[in-house]
């Protein structure tokens, strides 16, 4: 099978691999430099760290959406200076990993945190919240939506099911038309599936479509780790590249194959799927560091895992 300029579905997705795997280990020292970008008015993206933090100014106060990396809590705290004077009264965690919620424990005590309910009790099992008694836990959460405010500052939190993690919030600033999708659409890759925390490789796209579906009058996409902003429409073509991968994986293991098998193998990504990596493979040279979640095959495995149920 013909394999391009991409290597492997890790390889593609280098920047969310090393950032999520800090769940799992302390994040390297390294210069706390964070890029923004303003995406509307009152809201920006904080870039470096980690996942990609949205600060959202209201009339009351800040709402910040993901924290980074351990250590980049502060540095969020200090950039947020630099763009208002108003106080952070909020953070909105889109899901459990580390490189989401650990700058978590540095935000003032007094703050609201809120998540999806299923990422609460994933962050309850996390060793930086043991180690800072709690500190930046949730304090509220929601099961299926959640609105916060209203008029120009209202906020509408969503879940609709199991993808990334079991609980994957969709944040929306419905006066601006703009939503934060967290990892749950990271940007232009195959996306990882985080079993131990609920994730699914069957359902994902099903899952995609239901937010397609259900968020209604939203034109951009602020996304986990992407460099640039997505449209509405591109988050419904990552639903259908994720189908189609999820039906060339089933053909697979459906005609005996084994997920290294057709990992080794790879899948030639079709053209209409612009940006995307032309291959999804594992690579010829194995990675210095273990693949983050089993890497191709181990979506492939739990894929097969979830078939079975």
């Amino acid at each position: 099978m013909r394999r391009t300029s991409v290597l492997g579905a890790l390889i593609a997705i280098g920047a969310l691999s090393i950032g999520a795997r800090a769940y799992q280990q302390p994040a390297a020292q390294q210069p706390r430099n964070i890029d923004v970008d303003k995406v509307k008015d009152n809201l920006w993206v904080l870039k470096g760290g980690g996942g990609n933090t949205a600060v959202f100014e209201t009339a009351n106060g800040i709402v910040v959406v993901d924290a980074k990396n351990p250590g980049w809590g502060q540095p969020i705290l200090d950039k947020i200076k630099t763009l208002s004077s108003k106080p952070v009264t909020m953070l909105i965690n889109t899901h459990t990993h580390g490189d989401h919620v650990s700058g978590n424990v540095e935000f003032p005590a007094t703050i609201d945190v809120v998540t999806q309910a299923n990422t609460k009790a994933n962050m309850e099992k996390m060793d930086i919240f043991k180690q800072n008694n709690g500190r930046g836990l949730p304090k509220r959460t929601f099961k299926d939506k959640m609105t916060i405010g209203k008029g120009a500052d209202q906020i509408d939190l969503y879940y609709f099911g199991p993808g990334h993690t079991n609980g994957d919030a969709i944040v929306v600033f419905p006066a601006l038309r703009t939503a934060h999708a967290g990892d749950l659409f990271q940007g232009k890759a195959l996306p990882l599936v985080d079993p131990d925390n609920g994730g699914s490789v069957l359902h994902y796209h099903e899952t995609l479509n239901k937010v397609h579906a259900g968020v209604k009058n939203v034109d951009t996409i602020v996304n986990g780790h992407s460099n640039t902003t997505t449209t509405w429409d591109d988050l419904k073509q990552f639903a259908e590249f994720n189908r189609e991968w999820l039906a060339w994986a089933q053909a697979g293991l459906k005609a005996g194959k084994s997920p290294q098998q057709l990992a080794d193998e790879g899948w030639s990504v079709p053209a209409k799927y612009a940006g995307y990596p032309t291959t999804v493979a594992s690579p010829k040279t194995p990675p210095a560091n273990p693949p983050l979640f089993g890497g191709l095959p181990g979506r492939i495995q739990k894929l097969a895992e979830e078939m079975k149920k």
